[in-house]
């Protein structure tokens, strides 16, 4: 019960502060642009939008979502709370999660796109790791700007090599990089299936790990004094 608290209670929360109407927004606008492309050019394009948007957006919102709660102390009630750490990160994962595999969805039927249920398990398992880089970035950071500087040099390292693998190009080396994995199960290539989503769990265990580390040292610091 107190999980499903945590998890409508960061839905609300999202909703209060305008993700929901923004992604409403972007959506329709999406589906807008997609359809003003040459048919041949539609599916690989909803592609890149679900991967940089919708499934990146824990990346990109996490900084943001962390300072508001740090300026109206829910940190400081969380952290004197029965709530674990755990479930604090599992509410945020699935809360985002949420937006981004209806938003995925909604993309994939506008260009008619096939096997949407492994769509919408890749988008969920990126946007997952996307969220888990966000609040590991988003634990460390005083302010937006520092959240910024932080992560905005490492998007090229998320975001580059899989789109460069969309369009043919792999170097071996990158070959199981697992978000080339993320983005060829959304692009549809099911060649490597069983073992791509081995290795994106995998990587999802080490960030929750790493994430659960970096949020316990943030609750126990917060209000700038150590509990």
């Amino acid at each position: 019960m107190r999980m499903i608290n945590l998890i409508v209670g960061d839905i609300r929360f999202q909703i209060k502060y305008g993700f929901y109407f923004v992604y409403t927004v972007l959506t329709a606008i999406y589906i807008i642009i997609l359809h003003t492309f040459p048919p041949s050019w539609r599916e690989h394009a909803a592609v890149i939008m679900i991967f940089s948007d919708p499934a990146a957006m824990g990346l990109f919102f996490m900084g943001a979502i962390i300072l508001l709660e740090k300026s109206q102390r829910v940190l400081n009630a969380l952290a004197i709370s029965p709530v674990k750490v755990t479930e604090y990160i599992i509410s945020k994962v699935v809360s985002l999660g949420l937006i981004s595999v209806v938003v995925a969805g909604i993309l994939s039927i506008s260009v008619k796109k096939e096997n949407l249920l492994i769509v919408l398990l890749a988008t969920a398992m990126t946007s997952t790791i996307f969220t888990l880089l966000g609040l590991i970035a988003g634990a460390k950071i005083a302010s937006l700007n520092q959240f910024l500087i932080a992560t905005v040099p490492l998007e090229m390292i998320y975001f580059a090599p899989p789109i460069l693998y969309l369009f043919g190009y792999s170097p071996a080396f990158l070959r199981f990089y697992p978000l080339n994995l993320c983005m060829s199960l959304i692009a549809g290539k099911y060649e490597k299936v069983l073992i791509s989503i081995v290795i994106i769990f995998a990587t999802i265990g080490i960030l929750f790990l790493v994430a659960y580390r970096c949020t316990l040292k943030m609750w126990k610091s917060v209000g700038g004094v150590k509990l």
